[in-house]
């Protein structure tokens, strides 16, 4: 159950990153898109959204 729950999280957190790279942002605060917490990526989504 829990491997099931983390691929499904990697599998969302692959998704807002390629949203992010299509809107032009490769780096937030100065990481990489691929070194941030699926929080901190959530969080400059929805701020994108908005």
């Amino acid at each position: 159950m829990r491997k099931q729950n983390s691929q499904q999280l990697d599998m969302k957190r692959n998704k807002i990153i390629e949203r992010l790279v299509n809107e032009g942002i490769f780096k937030i605060n100065g990481k990489q898109l691929y070194e941030l917490s699926f929080y901190e990526l959530m969080k400059q989504y929805t701020m994108k959204i908005e």
